[in-house]
């Protein structure tokens, strides 16, 4: 897949589960999604009983600016992914359709509760590697699509300085999937692992249940 620019686009609570291998006592946690974007686990999980804030710069636009800017990539990357079919693996999701049907619902649900969970202090503009809480704010941080995927995007002092201040703020980070857009393991990775090893973290790989993506099996787990 090729894109310009990292983009607004949504997962669902179950992928979260899935991605992340979140057990039932995992979602009682206080947990941090950071770079969510219009992600519905946040408003799933909080309609659960869950404690869970979004970290992400578009949270500085209105419903209507996000679903403007959904609306001109959502073309974008239906395309990219109906060019490189071989590149997924589709089973739970079936084709590109349903692929865009099960995006758009997770959105909505996402649109649905925003201005509320705004309000409530639950979707935060923010951006790493600068991040506003206080340390160990959260038992755990989750970091979705963002960091390793987009290593063309993002540098490598970038993604060692965000994966420092992940841990600054949380107990435990995860971050998932570990490959590049293009589906290759991400260069950044073994130099990212080296760097917190050397600061004495400890760095764990975990297979994971979440299926689409081939190659991102694993989940970066940082305590």
């Amino acid at each position: 897949m090729e894109l310009k620019n990292v983009v607004p686009w949504g997962r669902s609570f179950d992928e979260y589960r899935d991605m992340f291998m979140l057990t039932d006592a995992d979602l009682q946690k206080t947990i941090l999604g950071c770079g969510d974007g219009p992600a519905s686990f946040n408003a799933e999980l909080t309609k659960a009983g869950g404690n869970v804030v979004s970290a992400d710069p578009v949270y500085r636009f209105t419903v209507a600016e996000i679903r403007s800017r959904v609306r001109e990539v959502y073309p974008e990357i239906m395309s990219e992914v109906a060019k490189n079919p071989d590149d997924y693996i589709w089973d739970s999701i079936r084709d590109v359709e349903h692929l865009g049907h099960v995006r758009m619902e997770a959105m909505e649900l996402f649109f649905d509760d925003y201005k509320q969970g705004k309000q409530a202090g639950r979707y935060i503009d923010a951006s790493l590697p600068e991040l506003t809480f206080e340390d160990k704010t959260f038992d755990l941080a989750l970091c979705s699509h963002y960091l390793f995927l987009y290593s063309d995007h993002v540098s490598l002092q970038e993604h060692i300085l965000s994966m420092k201040e992940l841990c600054r703020v949380a107990h435990e980070v995860r971050v998932y999937p570990l490959v590049t857009l293009e589906g290759k393991r991400s260069g950044h990775l073994d130099p990212v692992v080296a760097e917190l090893q050397n600061v004495g973290v400890d760095v764990s790989f975990q297979k994971v249940r979440y299926r689409f993506q081939k190659g991102a099996e694993e989940m970066f787990v940082v305590k």
